[in-house]
């Protein structure tokens, strides 16, 4: 988790939302990724997907089978399509996503039979320092926004 956070803060030099992501198969990273969403202008480009196709590239193929997906934050709907998909087995993450987590905040979709394939979730790894890392950059955006604002009037 160590390594996704890392990932996180690489997003949040860029002045994204800090998330980050690794894909580990034998204990070896294979994928790494970090939100790009403004960077590239991209609505998929969430960390979770990138460091999917990066280990779906290492591995020369789709299926993520006996990898663990290690990321900050829940994956949303589209991110826990992407781990069903890839029939990733193992998901590890550090907090919850209140607003749109597919893990059991708003949905489940780790559990859900109507797929053809689970996942064994590990939540709240690192939950403080992830929540705090979100915490601290939305604060930080909040207050931009108000110097700016001031600065205009």
């Amino acid at each position: 988790m160590r390594e996704a956070q890392q990932e996180a803060a690489a997003a949040e030099a860029l002045a994204e939302v800090p998330i980050g992501a690794i894909v580990v198969k034998d204990g070896q990273i294979i994928g790494r990724g970090h939100n790009l969403r403004e960077s590239v202008n991209d609505p998929t480009a969430h960390a979770e997907m990138i460091a999917i196709r990066q280990a779906a590239k290492a591995l020369d193929s789709w299926r993520l089978i006996d990898c663990t997906l290690y990321v900050t934050l829940e994956p949303c709907v589209m991110c826990m399509g992407a781990i069903i998909l890839a029939r990733i087995p193992h998901l590890v993450y550090g907090c919850r996503d209140p607003r749109v987590g597919a893990v059991g905040s708003i949905y489940n979709f780790s559990t859900d039979g109507r797929f053809n394939h689970q996942v064994q979730v590990r939540e709240g790894v690192l939950q403080q320092e992830c929540s705090q890392q979100l915490s601290n950059f939305f604060r930080q955006l909040r207050e931009q926004k108000k110097q700016k604002k001031k600065q205009t009037s």
